[in-house]
C-alpha cells in the first residue's frame, strides 16, 4: 500500500539558501508486516541466495551472555505467529539434531564473558532491496548489480549489530537456495518481523550538527525563521535548530541513501578503512518509523490503516530493538564494495 510522507511545513532550502546545493534524495522504506517472497524487497523476507554461494555466518567472538540471553529460532517465531522458513515458503523445522542444549547454554551460564564454544553462527536476513524498487540503489563499479541483501548476526555484540552485505544481478540467480542455515538461537532483539516495502522518495538535508558554523548561526536565530510566518511552530522559538532537525532535514525510520540522523554523538569521521575515502549513507535500519519529536514525518493516514498491536510500541513494525531503540547506519565506500562497510549506532 503507497505512503506518502506529509509535506514539510516549508521550503527551508528557500529559508537558507545555502542548504539547496546539500540537499539529497533518500528512500524512505516504510516496512509493514505482510509475507514477501525472495523475488519482493523486503524487511525480514527470504532471499534470492545463489544455491552454489556459501551462506554468511558470524564467527564471533561469542559469549556466554550473550548466549544466556537467546532463546530457540522456532520458539520465538512461534510465540510471533511467524511460518518457519522452507523450500517456497512452506512451513518446516530446520534441522536441529546436532545442536544439542549444552553446547549453546552451557553448563554454567555464570561464566560470564568467557568463549561460546558452539562454533560460527548462521546470519539471518536483514533487508533484501532491488533497485527497481529503489533506482538510487547502485553499487560503485557494478553496473549489473541490481539487489543488494543484508543480513546480520542473530546475536548482541558489545558495539553494534554484525552485518554482511551481498551485491548482485537478480538475473544471474538461476538456482536459488530454497533452505538457507538458520541459527539455533537468536537475540529476540535481533528477529525481525516479515515486511514489505512502500518505497518513497524524499529530499533531505544535513542534520544541524554536520552544518557549517555559518549555517547553524544562521539556523539559530529565531528571527530568519519569523519572515516564514505561521508555517514555524513558535514553541520551537527558543531552540530553533530543533524544528530543523525534527521537522525539515533528516527523515527517521528505515531508509536508504540521504544524510545520516545524529543524536547519542556528535558526526564522526566515516572514512574508508582501505583508501580514506568519505563513505557515504547507504541503509538506515531503525528499531521505530518515528518518535514524538519526528511524528511530524509519519506517513498519512498510517494511523487509521496501522491500528497498535498489544505490547508492541508505536512505530515498531519490524519489532527490532537496536541498542535501547536506536538505529544501525550502515555507509559504503563509493570507490569499491569490496572495501569494508561501516556501522554507525545513532
Amino acid at each position: 500500500m503507497p505512503r506518502t510522507t506529509p509535506s514539510r511545513p516549508l521550503d527551508v532550502a528557500a529559508l537558507f539558501p545555502q542548504l539547496a546545493p546539500l540537499a539529497r534524495t533518500a528512500t524512505r522504506l516504510h516496512p509493514r508486516p505482510a509475507s514477501p517472497s525472495r523475488h519482493d524487497s523486503s524487511v525480514g523476507g527470504p532471499l534470492l541466495w545463489p544455491a552454489d554461494e556459501p551462506w554468511p555466518h558470524c564467527d564471533g567472538p561469542h559469549t556466554y551472555d550473550q548466549v544466556s540471553a537467546a532463546l530457540p529460532l522456532e520458539e520465538e517465531r512461534a510465540n510471533r505467529g511467524i511460518p518457519a522458513r522452507g523450500p517456497s515458503g512452506s512451513p518446516h523445522r530446520p534441522d536441529t539434531s546436532s545442536y544439542e542444549a549444552e553446547d549453546w547454554m552451557g553448563e554454567d551460564v555464570s561464566e560470564g564473558n568467557q568463549p561460546w564454544p558452539g562454533g560460527p553462527i548462521a546470519m539471518l536476513p536483514v533487508a533484501q532491496l532491488y533497485a527497481h524498487d529503489i533506482p538510487q540503489l547502485r553499487p560503485p563499479g557494478q553496473t549489473d548489480a541490481d539487489l543488494l541483501q543484508v543480513l546480520w548476526c542473530p546475536l548482541d555484540h558489545p558495539e553494534h549489530p554484525r552485518t554482511a552485505l551481498s551485491w548482485r544481478s537478480a538475473s544471474a540467480v538461476t538456482d536459488v537456495l530454497d533452505a538457507p542455515p538458520e541459527p539455533f538461537i537468536i537475540d529476540p532483539r535481533y528477529l525481525l518481523e516479515p515486511c514489505l516495502l512502500s518505497p518513497e522518495e524524499v529530499t533531505e538535508y544535513p542534520h544541524f550538527m554536520e552544518l557549517s558554523k555559518e549555517l547553524q548561526q544562521q539556523v539559530t536565530d529565531w528571527s530568519n525563521w519569523q519572515t516564514a510566518g505561521d508555517a514555524v511552530d513558535s514553541a520551537y522559538a527558543v531552540a530553533p535548530e530543533e524544528f530543523y532537525s525534527n521537522r525539515l532535514s533528516v527523515s527517521p525510520g528505515w531508509k536508504a541513501g540521504g544524510w545520516s540522523r545524529w543524536g547519542p554523538t556528535d558526526p564522526v569521521p566515516r572514512v574508508c578503512s582501505v583508501c580514506d575515502t568519505e563513505m557515504d549513507p547507504l541503509l538506515t535500519i531503525a528499531t521505530i518509523e518515528w518518535s514524538g519529536a519526528t511524528e511530524s514525518w509519519a506517513p498519512e493516514g498510517d494511523q487509521a490503516r496501522d491500528p497498535l498491536r498489544p505490547g508492541i510500541p508505536p512505530a515498531n513494525y519490524t519489532r527490532i530493538v537496536i541498542a535501547s531503540g536506536y538505529s544501525l547506519q550502515l555507509h559504503i565506500c563509493p570507490v569499491s564494495t569490496d572495501h569494508p562497510h561501516l556501522e554507525l549506532i545513532q
